[in-house]
Order: structure tokens, then sequence, then C-alpha cells
């Protein structure tokens, strides 16, 4: 949203300097995004005399110049200086524009330094347009009148010190994207008054030719409201030349009366406008639903292809207009238009926006109704542009001619002067707080507050308690303490799930993990690799194809950054990432996950040796040390009934029961492949959530439970069938006594052709150290033997081994 400084103050009596509106502007929400100050740029080149200009004596082309400049202004003695010139029409008496030494030239990007210019010293420049950037006029220097304010700044006497001012307006305040809609924001800051803007009703001369109706599947919703009136003998010149200076500093083109004043009302008042030529239009005008196939060339010289449901003006022939978008070429004025139709009309917001992203369409006017005009105003719009075309244009008009009604957009909500403090925090009296409502238009009836129609965004008490307190400044807010709730020791906030992902965060962080944020968007392959890729996780409008699905898992993520660290020479990677994956689409249909990937070798190179590649095992013990870390329990089960992404053989589940709490192992060769990654590679994840909460919910440690007796420690040789897994054989042991046995853990594994040869074929020899820790007596032979009894019973039933001899 562009303006000019003079543009404000047609809506905003101040004499606040310009720094101080656009920090005004910036504190009220509509961030500066720039400024283009002429006096910044231009304000060193004042208006000057030659006094004699002679050729130059060393070239032929050039000519030796004697000019009378005021450096410090009209009212400050004059001074004389040499300047070389080379323009054709530089010549004693004329009256132009100079430049000092040390002014930057914009349309050169030269500092002007004293020179030597074939043998003469020249001291600064007569300039011509170009070089001021007026225009690509460099034909001659500027040739000013003689009467011409000598010593004045350039800038001044040609009314080109205007400042322009570009704001960046959020999409929830169109009331910004007017610039009266701004000077109110400013009024109620306290930087000046707010103009007020009468409308005048044109009273009609005849009744209007050009009749108007909307389709009745259209009036509730599409186009509620749709008025205009025909203006007779109206003349489509050029428009004045403040009007063309105005649209033209803020990057619009000058085209004729007619258009340039619809552009006026759409930058200045944000009230979109139209004007059809009526001896182009055949009948009336209809606004309806596209059936789907209609073509229109509108104003941008293309031709548009209208699907089903898309609004349409039309006359009785043919399409005339996008609908709140852009108008049709068969019908815009020119200089011949002597008779035209001014249309004023609201359009539904998401029906704009629908069909203007549909045709890829992007205009003043569609950028303002898709985010929601003043429907209230959209009467005395047409009242005042009627105004300014019969001053500017001449000509006479008819009765207004409408169908449709204004929306009603009338809402209350109640004012409670209290909320700001408990909102905000900010300390504001009652009066200035209904002062400030007031001035941004709320009406206010006892504790009941209206929004204005150009309001859609107020839709609440906060909303009222935001306004409130971005007019007073934000700025203003001070840092307190807040109370505490009671005396002693507050309550934990972070919830257990909340602590278990920070520790979870440190351990890895610990084990020299590189954490990762991957994006929670994946492309459907990925996705349907790790389970997922479902309809119920598309993403509706994806950024990019690589975005179509909620991650099932936080591994795909993970295995992308390992291929792209490879692809650069990253071998060896340790790389983590704990944040939410989806198995639904649904809100609450998400799980925390904390997940590590090993790529590579273990450690660098080095001249011992001890490099090798990564394995399961490293795997486990990473996985282990995280469940430690965020309060699993000791003894858990592990399982091998593993997803497809796992090696089958190489991998496992880490559960209690039925419940999963971890799965660890290599990656399958194939997964691989298809994320491009070079192996060997393994992984683990945690379900953070799926780790039981201690019993003992207290936020102090247990008390310290350490046996006073001597542990004893036995071993067992067991021989046993080739598929017997070492886990079944210890889980049987640690089975015999759970109160007796502290540990059980393998030693020794005995395994191939020898062992075969002494045990049997299909044999293998498991080796085991049972730990039995005492807790009330020193254990007896008798009870160890007892004990050694049960464990070799029980691994037995369970895995058909026998006692090695």
């Amino acid at each position: 949203m562009k303006f000019t400084l003079s543009w404000l103050k047609d809506h905003l009596e101040t004499e606040a300097p310009l720094d101080e509106i656009a920090t005004a502007l910036t504190d009220l929400g509509h961030e500066v995004e720039g400024i283009d100050d002429p006096a910044r740029t231009l304000g060193a080149f004042r208006i000057c005399r030659v006094i004699e200009a002679q050729p130059h004596p060393n070239a032929d082309r050039l000519r030796l110049c004697r000019v009378e400049t005021w450096p410090k202004g009209p009212d400050a003695p004059s001074e004389e200086v040499q300047v070389v010139c080379g323009a054709p029409n530089a010549r004693t008496g004329l009256i132009g524009v100079f430049a000092p030494v040390g002014t930057h030239v914009p349309g050169t990007g030269v500092d002007l330094k004293p020179g030597v210019i074939r043998g003469v010293e020249s001291n600064g420049m007569l300039c011509s347009e170009r070089e001021l950037m007026l225009s690509d006029d460099h034909n001659g220097i500027i040739d000013l009148p003689e009467d011409a304010p000598l010593g004045a700044r350039f800038i001044d006497w040609r009314g080109l010190n205007d400042p322009v001012i570009e704001v960046k307006i959020t999409p929830n305040r169109p009331d910004g994207l007017g610039v009266r809609g701004l000077a109110r924001d400013l009024a109620a800051r306290g930087l000046g008054r707010l103009k007020p803007m009468a409308i005048e009703p044109v009273a009609g001369r005849f009744p209007s030719p050009v009749g108007v109706a909307i389709s009745d599947e259209l009036k509730a919703r599409g186009c509620p409201l749709f008025a205009g009136r025909t203006i007779r003998g109206v003349k489509n010149g050029p428009s004045p030349e403040w009007l063309q200076t105005r649209l033209k500093a803020i990057g619009l083109r000058p085209i004729s009366a007619l258009v340039d004043i619809t552009n006026f009302f759409t930058i200045g008042l944000n009230r979109p406008l139209h004007v059809f030529d009526v001896a182009k239009i055949r009948g009336g005008l209809r606004i309806h639903a596209a059936t789907g196939g209609e073509e229109l060339l509108a104003l941008d010289g293309k031709t548009y292809t209208l699907r089903a449901g898309q609004m349409l003006i039309s006359d009785d022939e043919q399409p005339e207009s996008l609908a709140g978008i852009m108008g049709g070429e068969l019908s815009g004025c020119t200089e011949d238009t002597t008779e035209v139709f001014l249309e004023s009309a609201y359009w539904d917001p998401i029906t704009i926006a629908a069909t203007g992203r549909a045709l890829k369409i992007n205009s003043d006017a569609r950028y303002r109704f898709e985010r929601g005009v003043d429907p209230a105003f959209t009467l005395p719009g047409l009242e005042l542009a009627t105004r300014m075309i019969l001053d500017l244009c001449g000509g006479e008009p008819s009765e207004v001619v409408m169908d449709g009604a204004v929306p009603d957009t009338s809402r209350a909500y109640r004012f409670d002067p209290r909320r700001v403090v408990s909102l905000v925090g900010m300390d504001i009296p009652e009066a200035e707080q209904r002062a400030t409502l007031e001035a941004l238009g709320f009406t206010l009836a006892g504790e009941m507050v209206t929004p204005p129609s150009w309001r859609p965004d107020v839709q609440g008490e906060a909303d009222l308690v935001e306004e409130i307190a971005r007019v007073a400044s934000l700025t203003k807010l001070e840092g307190k303490p807040l109370p505490r709730a009671q005396a002693g020791v507050p309550k934990p906030i972070l919830t257990p799930v909340q602590v278990r992902e920070q520790a979870a965060r440190r351990t890895l962080a610990a084990l020299g993990y590189n954490e990762c944020v991957t994006y929670s968007f994946i492309d459907e392959g990925a996705a349907t690799l790790f389970g997922g890729g479902s309809d119920a996780v598309r993403v509706e409008n994806p950024i990019s194809s690589e975005m179509t699905h909620l991650r099932p898992d936080l591994l795909p993520g993970l295995l992308r950054a390992a291929a792209r660290n490879q692809a650069r020479g990253f071998m060896d990677l340790a790389l983590c990432e704990i944040g939410p994956a989806f198995h639904g689409g649904e809100p609450g249909e998400q799980h925390l996950q904390a997940t590590g990937l090993l790529v590579g070798a273990s450690a660098p190179r080095d001249p011992f040796g001890s490099r090798r590649p990564v394995d399961v095992y490293d795997a486990k013990a990473d996985a282990e040390a995280v469940l430690a870390a965020i309060g699993a329990p000791a003894k858990m089960q592990i399982t091998r009934k593993v997803a497809g992404w796992w090696h089958p053989g190489r991998s496992g589940v880490i559960g209690l029961g039925p419940n999963v709490l971890a799965t660890f192992g290599e990656l399958h060769p194939k997964i691989l492949r298809e994320m491009d990654v070079k192996g060997p590679a393994v992984a683990f994840t945690i379900l953070v959530a799926n780790v039981p909460l201690p019993k003992i919910k207290t936020p102090t440690r247990p008390a310290l439970r350490q046996a006073d007796l001597q542990a004893v420690e036995r071993d067992f040789a067991f021989v046993v069938d080739q598929g017997v897994e070492a886990l079944a054989l210890v889980n049987a042991a640690q089975g015999a006594d759970k109160t007796l046995i502290d540990s059980v853990r393998v030693f020794d594994q005995f395994t191939g052709d020898k062992a075969e040869a002494q045990m049997g074929p299909g044999k293998k020899s498991l080796a085991i150290s049972v730990r039995l820790q005492p807790t009330d007596k020193t254990l007896t032979d008798k009870d160890i033997e007892a004990v050694s009894a049960k464990i070799i019973e029980k691994v037995a039933k369970a895995t058909g081994a026998t006692l090695r001899g």
C-alpha cells in the first residue's frame, strides 16, 4: 500500500513530521516498509541563473558558464561558480537547476566533485530532467520560466516535495488499504484530527437507461448489493495534473480522467469502482454465475475462460466484466466515451478470492474485495465518485439504480475496561479507552460496543482490548514479575511428557547426536515406505510436491538429511530429532517420538584400528540410555516383531508386555536404496508417551535401597538348539526367582563346527552369569543350590536346554 504525504493530509489535519508519522504507523500495526522522500534525494538542487555562457576555449561542444547560485536559500547572499556544460541549450540568462559540489546525482549515481574539464575548472552541474530522474529527456538542461524564484529548492517550486510512504497491511485490516483508514488510526493515536468527509447525494436528472439485476442464487452470498448510475455528456480527457502526479508517485500509470478517478477512490477510500462505456452495452447489466466456458477479454489484454460458478457481469448479449476483479476490454472507456455507467458493488470476499486464484488474476480490486471492503460505503462511495466525475469530466447524472441491499454486519460486544489489564497488562483509564474506541469509529452504548462496518476483523471482546492497547502503544508495556500463587515450593509447570522430552534431548546430545528439525510434511512415496501415505493425512494445499502428507515417523526426514550430507561428503553421521509423528489426520492423532540415526562408522579413522561400522548393538545401547533417562523401568522385554522398514533379523522391539516403548536395529536395505542413503545405517525410535509414569508421584527421588549383604554370582552353561535365542534363555533364568535374582547376562557363546562336534549337530552352547542378591539373610550353600536347581528347571522347560557337562 503506497500513498503520498499530501494524500494523507487530505484526510488528516496534522503538523507531525514525516518520521513521527512513520513510527506511529508501524507502532499501530501498519509496518512502514519504505519512504521515498524527495527532500533527501533532490533537496540540494536549487534554481539558479546563468550569468554568462561562453564557448569553451579547448572544446567546440562545451560551454563555460558563470552561474549565480544561492546555496542556503533565496534569502542568503548569492555566489558565483564556474561550470563547464555540454548542453546545447546552455545560454546567457537561462534559469536552470544547479547541483553544487558534494551532491549525489540520482540519474547518474555520481557524487559531484570539483574537476577540471579540458583544462578548465568546473564546480557543480547544470542538470537535465534525466539526471533528476524526472523523465528520460537528456537533450538539454532544464529551462525554467523567468519568474522562477532564484535560490528556491527545485522540488518546492515544481511541487515534487511530496514523500511516498509504503506500508505493509496485514490481511485482517482491510480498512488500512485506504488512505483514510490509516489517517483514522493516526488521529486516534493523537497525531492530528480526522477531517470530516461530507457526502452529499447527487440528484438524478433522468432514469438510467442501464438497469441492474442480481441472480437469486448470488444475492444471498456472492453479490448482496449492486448499484450504479448513468452519466451522460462526459468528456474523458486526461486527468488533472495533481491527480496524475499522485497516481504516478505510487506507481500507477494515468490512463484517462474516468479511469484515474476510479483508481483514486480505490487507493484513497478503499472503494473499488468500475466505469462501463454505455455505448458498448446492450441492454442492462446482470450479475450471474458462469455456466462454464464463457470467454472474456479483460482490460489486461488477456482472454480468460471461466469455470462454472464464477461470477460475471454480462449485458443482454455477452460478458462485460469479471465481477469484483477486472473489467472487460469491450466495454472499457476511451477518449471517445461520452456516456458511462458508474458501478459500485459489494462482493463476497471468499467468492472473489476463489475466482481470482483460479484465473491467476491480481488486481487492486481483487486485493481489496477478497479482504473485505466496507459494505455500508457502497452507496456513499458511488455518490462521491459521481460528484468527482461531474467536477472533472462534466456531464449529467441519472438516478441511482440498484439491486440487493447492504448486508447487515452489525454486532455488539460487552465493554469491560478491566479486561485491558487482565489481557494486556496495561493500566489505561476508562475514559481514555472509550475515547480511543470512538476515535476508531466504534459506537458505545452503555456497556456494549458496536464495531464499525469497515472493521470485519473485530469479532469479540478481546479484539476491543487489542484496539485500545495498540492505539495506546504496546511499547508502553512494562515487565512485571508474576505473583506467586502460594508460599513455598511451587508446583511443577511442565507436564511429565515435557519433562521427558527435555531429558531425551539432553541425553541424545550427550551421546553425540546432532539434533535436526525436519518438516512435518513429506512426499507420498516416503510416507508409504513407513506405513503412512493414506488420504487421511494428505495435505489439501501442499506448498510443494515433496510435502503432500503428514509424516508417520521421524525416520524419513532424518534419512533425507543423511542423504544430503552424504552427497556433500559427510559419510559418518549421528542425527536425532524429537517431534510429533502422525497416525491420523484428526486432532490428537499424533504421538511424540525421539529418534536417532547412526550412519557409517562408529569412530574417525585412527592408527589403532578402533574404527568399525555401526551395528544393531550401538542403536540398542543408545535406545536403552534414552529410555533410562526418561524413567523407563530397568527390566524390559525385547521381541523381534518389527515393522517392514526394519531389517527382520537385526532389529528388535523394547516393551513391557504389549506396550511398545521403542524399536531399534538396522534399517532395511530396500529403505536405504529408496532414500538414497549409503549404509550401514542403524536407528532407534522411542515412543516417549508410552513409558509408564512412576507409581510414586513425588517431586523428590525415592529413598536409596542398598543391600548390606554379600551378593553371589553363579555361572551356567547350557546346550541348546541353534535356533534358540539368547533372550529366551535369559528371560527364563530371570523368572526362576524374581526376588532373589538381581540380573542375568550372557557372557559366552560357542557355535560352529567344533561346537557341533562336541555337542551334536544343530547345537550350540550359551553361558550365562546369574547374580543373586539376598536382602534379609546371608545365603547358604543349600539356598544357592535350591535357586540353581530352579534356574536349570526353568531354562530347560522354556528352551529345551540341558546343562553342559
